[in-house]
């Protein structure tokens, strides 16, 4: 009688630089931290993010000095507008300078999967968007009158919503970019189509028929949409809603295609 044979199988070793498969708090908040404190030691990309909305919304105010329902009637929906240009600017450049210095590439050699990465630099910039958004929420209703009949939360939370599709957008294109130059010729792509196409300047239902389905498809366009619901209704309607669900929805959808686009190595 002859005893059987055991075989032992060894288990194959997890490669060291094996991406990690699933999102991690830890490695989210460290990647979070990081970004901030980056942040914090270049004061002009935080004027930038911070004041410039501001800015730009005191001057709008004085350029319509004499007719201030004409403010009334534009300032709320660039009220979203500027946040969301301002964020996608800083975020596609800040990314992509990460990425061409060999940084990316290192810490993606790390144990720090792409979705914790794009989840970091969402945090980061949020945080700050949340900033930018308050400052430029505040200042249009309280100190240049903009009148508005619902809540001015509800201006907050759309211009918040902004901000971060805005940055969804930087980080998404910066993979595409290969220097900062091109980062910054994206913005005619991407941005100034939904500008025209989003009702700022008419309302979307007289556009021609080709160009109101365009701007169905829009981000921006629910955006302005979401600010005038505010501007003209006391209570929080149902298409306020709808609004502000597929502005968040987007932000989403364009993070995880950022996450799917990133690369792993520097081009």
């Amino acid at each position: 009688m002859t005893t059987p044979r055991t075989t032992t199988v060894t288990p194959t070793p997890t490669p060291p630089n094996a991406p990690p498969k699933t999102l991690s708090t830890t490695r989210t908040t460290a990647t979070t931290t990081r970004v901030l404190r980056q942040l914090t030691h270049d004061p002009r990309t935080i004027a930038l993010l911070l004041l410039i909305p501001c800015v730009m919304l005191l001057l709008l105010r004085y350029v319509f000095d004499g007719n201030p329902r004409t403010f009334d009637s534009i300032g709320a929906s660039l009220l979203g507008i500027f946040p969301l240009i301002t964020m996608f600017l800083v975020t596609s450049i800040a990314t992509l300078r990460e990425r061409t210095s060999g940084t990316l590439e290192r810490l993606l050699a790390m144990p720090l999967g792409k979705g914790d990465l794009i989840a970091g630099y969402a945090l980061a910039f949020g945080t700050l968007a949340i900033i930018q958004s308050a400052l430029a929420t505040g200042l249009a209703v309280w100190f240049l009158g903009l009148d508005v009949t619902g809540s001015p939360w509800l201006l907050l939370l759309v211009a918040l919503l902004d901000a971060l599709l805005g940055t969804a957008l930087g980080l998404f294109v910066s993979a595409f970019a290969a220097s900062e130059f091109q980062a910054v010729q994206f913005m005619p792509a991407v941005i100034f189509p939904q500008l025209l196409l989003c009702g700022l300047f008419t309302p979307r239902d007289t556009m021609h028929p080709v160009l109101e389905t365009i701007s169905d498809a829009l981000p921006m366009s629910y955006a302005v949409d979401g600010m005038n619901e505010v501007l003209h209704h006391t209570d929080m309607t149902a298409t306020f809603v709808r609004d502000t669900l597929i502005v968040a929805g987007c932000a989403l959808l364009v993070l995880a295609l950022g996450a799917a686009t990133l690369r792993r190595r520097t081009a």
